[in-house]
């Protein structure tokens, strides 16, 4: 990147020209907001930030930022972000995608650019439904789930989103959800901050074909005594009056108790280093139905993949010289038959 000052800029130098176009109400409208208000707050150019996105509802973001962008294909976006980090590390890459996109034909693209540590920041926004092609349940939709394509209830046990980019050793996991947009910012700041593979999951309501999937929690009477806030360093502990917290118990696994009848001290402090207690507290809440942790549950720091492949390309032209593309496309048969 440049080494002159950045440029001071508003959410409107950040908006593109083009109107969202998604169903009123939708949860997207929210995150997109704290994204463009996030933006000149980050300290980055518009012409150095790229928004790479799939196939789904959600990849339509990059039309509506005023940045470059690439509506790619399904499933494929962290694949194509990749190439771009690696052949472009002065770049500041952003990757959206929706549930359906990235863990069902995704999947396999996304655990690599994880375990891989590429240098991204990649949003997953979580409505447990695919709503670009009008409500077929998703790889992360309940058992149970009746839609157009389980009319009498899907028999699939759904991804643990942050399970999975956890046992994918990505360094940078965390979740937020639609209805807080401080939280959301305060989640992508510290994702874009991180250098490496950084994994967000957003919760984010489809109000049309799976309205209310996280009412249970999110409702504004339930977030007190429903959501668990992971904070580095603090006892995990939540409630309107926090007087619930978590605790390690004597079989060694994590579980939600009355603050009153353990005590303060027994409350576990979260470590957002420690990949086992990440893990574990990722499978406190089976679904969006019971106390959910929300916040950064793993960050570490590990060597990046484009800056490892670009070391080893420069010790290459160190020792053979630069190579000449030109001359090996025109060098001609490189066999014999």
């Amino acid at each position: 990147m440049t080494d002159t000052a950045v440029p001071e800029t508003t959410r409107k130098d950040w908006t593109s020209d083009q109107e969202p176009r998604w169903c009123p109400g939708c949860g997207d409208y929210s995150i997109l907001t704290a994204v463009q208000m996030l933006m000149p707050d980050l300290s980055v150019r518009r012409e150095e930030t790229v928004f790479v996105s799939g196939i789904g509802c959600a990849s339509r973001f990059p039309y509506y930022m005023n940045t470059y962008g690439i509506h790619t294909i399904h499933g494929r976006a962290p694949a194509i972000a990749t190439g771009l980090a690696i052949s472009r590390p002065d770049l500041d890459i952003w990757v959206i995608g929706g549930d359906g996109d990235m863990l069902s034909i995704g999947g396999n693209h996304l655990i690599h650019a994880l375990r891989r540590n590429v240098d991204m920041t990649i949003l997953m926004f979580n409505n447990q439904i695919y709503g670009l092609t009008k409500g077929q349940y998703s790889p992360t939709s309940e058992v149970g789930k009746v839609t157009k394509s389980t009319p009498v209830g899907s028999v699939d046990a759904p991804f643990n989103p942050i399970s999975l980019a956890i046992g994918a050793e990505a360094t940078f996991v965390a979740r937020t959800h639609d209805m807080d947009r401080k939280h959301m910012q305060e989640m992508f700041t510290a994702a874009h901050a991180h250098k490496g593979a950084a994994f967000v999951e957003i919760y984010q309501n489809c109000n049309v074909f799976n309205d209310g999937a996280f009412e249970t929690i999110l409702s504004k009477s339930a977030r007190d005594d429903m959501l668990i806030p992971l904070v580095h360093g603090q006892p995990i502990r939540f409630g309107g009056e926090g007087q619930f917290g978590v605790v390690m118990n004597d079989r060694g696994a994590v579980e939600i108790v009355e603050v009153a009848t353990v005590g303060e001290g027994a409350l576990l402090v979260h470590d957002e280093t420690d990949a086992g207690l990440a893990f574990q507290l990722s499978r406190l809440s089976h679904g969006p139905t019971t106390p959910t942790p929300i916040g950064i549950f793993r960050s570490v720091e590990r060597p990046e993949y484009g800056a490892g492949v670009n070391a080893q390309l420069s010790a290459a032209v160190d020792r053979r010289g630069a190579g000449d593309l030109g001359a090996l496309l025109h060098s001609g048969a490189t066999w014999t038959i």
